[in-house]
């Protein structure tokens, strides 16, 4: 008898061969986070096997964004980063959220700059389609606890989140090697690295030109992984990243019209992660994590059990 999970991909029109079915059967995956990322980073990139990191955690039909549950069911199927977005109340607590008010997200309203903490973990989480949930609103601290040993978390900072106390809670849950900080702006990137020199950062990189500026400014390679964008792919980039040691995260995420995952999807060509993975693309951002698998697998891109310390339950 078929597993509920392979019927959903039938369901859905995925065809899954059986080169590709043993990737998906038993526990979750596990990634490892208490030893030298960077290392780990290198390992996967001399083992030609490309990662994905699901955006907001992977969210489906019921499983909510930025939510424990829909992480740990993405685990269950896939070898995954999850990035997530941190938030803050405007008594402190850091939380998972990605907009600037609950209404989207949560059965709550209001600005997240006006609802304290303890009204805000009282909500049900909202899913894709507009159905509540029965799963609440993490905190970031659970939300590492959850990950230590599990997977490595993106971590992107919204507006209300502070940098020193979100790393001092990333160093309380012994997850330093377990995240990767988001930086939008060189002044960003350079202030995560005062505030955490041991940990990595993700940093926007449009040209060869970009990486060198950010060295130069104090920044060492090795705390690198090079964001290189939504749109266009550039092999060109990626060698010379490659050359420097940086390894690459393109994004197929987006507006649900727009995106290259939605293009992907629409015109049945969910190869193309694969071949972006073969092309030089280390890390694929992605809304679509299990379609994105589904395809590297079948190209023998994806990471086995044991490749690089990433292990999986039985």
């Amino acid at each position: 008898m078929k597993s509920i999970k392979w019927l959903a991909l039938l369901a859905a029109g995925v065809v899954v061969t059986s080169s590709a079915q043993a990737q998906f059967k038993n526990g979750p995956w596990e990634m490892p986070t208490g030893g030298d990322l960077s290392a780990t980073l290198d390992c996967l990139e001399a083992e030609g096997k490309t990662i994905i990191s699901a955006h907001r955690g992977g969210p489906s039909p019921g499983l909510p964004e930025n939510a424990i549950p829909t992480m740990d069911a993405v685990l269950h199927a896939v070898p995954a980063m999850m990035e997530i977005d941190v938030a803050a109340s405007p008594d402190g607590v850091h939380y998972l959220m990605h907009d600037r008010t609950l209404d989207r997200t949560t059965t709550g309203e209001g600005a997240v700059t006006d609802v304290p903490w303890k009204e805000v973990a009282e909500l049900s989480l909202v899913d894709e389609a507009g159905w509540v949930t029965p799963y609440k609103v993490p905190t970031f601290a659970e939300t590492l606890a959850w990950a230590k040993g599990k997977t490595i978390l993106q971590v992107d900072f919204k507006r209300t989140a502070d940098f020193q106390t979100v790393i001092s809670e990333i160093r309380a849950a012994e997850m330093a090697q377990g995240v990767i900080l988001i930086a939008y702006t060189k002044a960003q990137a350079l202030k995560l690295y005062e505030l955490a020199p041991e940990m990595i950062i993700s940093y926007s990189v449009n040209a060869p030109g970009d990486l060198e500026e950010i060295v130069e400014a104090g920044i060492p390679a090795e705390n690198i992984v090079a964001f290189t964008g939504t749109r266009l792919a550039r092999p060109d980039l990626y060698a010379a990243l490659e050359e420097a040691d940086v390894e690459v995260i393109f994004g197929t995420l987006g507006r649900p019209d727009r995106s290259l995952d939605a293009m992907f999807a629409r015109f049945g060509t969910d190869e193309r992660y694969a071949e972006l993975g073969a092309g030089g693309v280390d890390i694929i951002a992605t809304d679509r994590p299990r379609a994105a698998a589904i395809a590297l697998a079948e190209a023998e891109r994806l990471p086995t059990p044991g490749t690089c310390g990433i292990t999986r339950g039985e």
